[in-house]
């Protein structure tokens, strides 16, 4: 299930067109949630609610916020005018019902944030197990940088079909949480997800464990085991780091795919399998095939959608909501209260190049939140001190600085391709490749820009 219903309930009058496109592009679907319908199909999971306060308190909206908060975990963000904020009765209803509340006018993704914020806030709240603190976490993919809002869409074109999907990134960066979201916005949400970690398995065991074995299959095999691609039946079948199947494997995993078939080991019958597979790694995986440790026939297969997840380090502001958020998870585990981040540390977060990408950042908070010995998490406590003095000396280097964030963000979202990459920033081929020279850049051949015909998908 959808530990976050993707939901987002409204209450007030017509909402803003505008914000409902951007709410919308941020893969939420706004429901006006005044008349009773509206509750009748809710999700149990957590999901956000916006009240609109801006013309003051209406008495029959407030009766059903609390109507629908005694049915359902809705998290209220309250939207304010200047005017009305002062009043009194708006105060009051801010403070009763809603977890925050923003005025309007302000940026949209404001709003987004908020929202991400209230929801993850409200899963914490009502479920108090890490497990499930993860799940909200994932599903609200907090965010709303660009690259996040892409990542968004992607999801939501892929999870309506049944194609296979190969979800390329960086350790850390949360493919299998993409995995899982686009399992809950499918058709087959109510299957099996099931989850296998192809690096972790010894290669001898790798086999069996997928597709299974029958008694006496080998020593030791004392009973039938189903494997687990059968396990994901009418499910979701996620393989990560499928860069390191055995040889012998990816065969029968080709097999499946094609026939939707497999044999348990040690058996002679066929056994039908309805499973929709979804893959991952950080590899790269075209020089796999290329030196031979992969089958060409198999990736081509598995890669007919892909989904590139952004690194920490191209989605800006994002690193900032992701640090205050792990704050807000971890900050029981000390007595005294943290009350935030020093300007120093925000500087670090920023400045710092995040190898390890979500994982590492989370970490990092939540080992400073134990170390820290002040009100305020400074960039000593996330280990970070060399990278909160990062500011450029001069002009120059902060548009050299500017210009390779620029440069970075353009390749990512084209695939590495740079005359899409010199189109998307307005700026001939041979001029990026000036900047990338002058930038110590590696840069690649003209030929290589060109996407061969052999190529199993374009990244959505």
């Amino acid at each position: 299930m959808d530990r976050v219903h993707r939901t987002l309930l409204y209450i007030g009058d017509k909402p803003d067109e505008k914000l409902v496109k951007s709410l919308s592009d941020a893969a939420w679907k706004v429901v006006p949630a005044i008349n009773a319908n509206a509750s009748s199909d809710l999700s149990d999971a957590p999901m956000p609610g916006l009240l609109d306060l801006t013309a003051g308190v209406s008495k029959p909206h407030l009766e059903r916020v609390e109507q629908l908060s005694r049915s359902a975990l809705v998290a209220w963000v309250a939207l304010v005018s200047r005017e009305s904020r002062d009043l009194r009765e708006v105060r009051d209803a801010i403070a009763a019902h809603c977890f925050d509340f923003v005025t309007v006018p302000t940026q949209h993704e404001r709003i987004l944030t908020v929202l991400s914020q209230a929801v993850g806030m409200e899963a914490l709240r009502f479920e108090g197990d890490t497990a499930l603190a993860d799940g909200a976490m994932a599903s609200s993919m907090i965010g709303s940088s660009e690259v996040m809002r892409a990542l968004h869409r992607a999801i939501g074109k892929v999870a309506s079909t049944d194609a296979t999907v190969f979800i390329s990134g960086e350790s850390g960066t949360g493919k299998e949480l993409t995995a899982q979201m686009i399992h809950a916005r499918s058709a087959r949400r109510d299957m099996p997800f099931i989850a296998v970690n192809c690096g972790a398995i010894p290669h001898e065991l790798l086999h069996s464990e997928l597709f299974g074995y029958e008694r006496g299959a080998f020593t030791g095999a004392t009973q039938r085991k189903i494997g687990r691609v059968e396990e994901a039946n009418g499910g979701t079948l996620f393989l990560d780091e499928i860069g390191d199947l055995p040889a012998e494997s990816q065969a029968a995993l080709l097999r499946f795919i094609q026939e939707r078939k497999i044999e348990r080991l040690g058996g002679i019958e066929s056994v039908d399998v309805d499973v929709r597979v979804i893959t991952a790694t950080h590899v790269d995986m075209q020089t796999a095939v290329d030196e031979g440790r992969f089958r060409a026939d198999l990736f081509f297969r598995l890669c007919v959608l892909e989904i590139r997840e952004p690194p920490l380090r191209m989605r800006g502001k994002d690193i900032t909501e992701l640090a205050s958020y792990a704050l807000e998870r971890f900050k029981d585990e000390r007595a005294r209260r943290i009350h935030g981040f020093a300007p120093d540390a925000i500087a670090a977060l920023h400045n710092y190049g995040w190898p390890g990408n979500v994982r590492e950042l989370i970490n990092r908070v939540r080992r400073a939140i134990i170390l820290s010995e002040g009100k305020y998490i400074t960039a000593q406590d996330l280990e970070l001190t060399e990278h909160a003095a990062n500011a450029p000396d001069s002009l120059r280097e902060a548009r050299a600085a500017a210009d390779r964030r620029a440069i970075e963000l353009a390749l990512f979202v084209h695939k590495g391709r740079v005359v899409d990459a010199a189109r998307g920033l307005g700026i001939s081929r041979v001029h990026l490749h000036r900047l990338m020279q002058d930038l110590g850049m590696p840069t690649r051949a003209a030929g290589d820009d060109m996407q061969e015909a052999g190529d199993p998908a374009p990244a959505l």
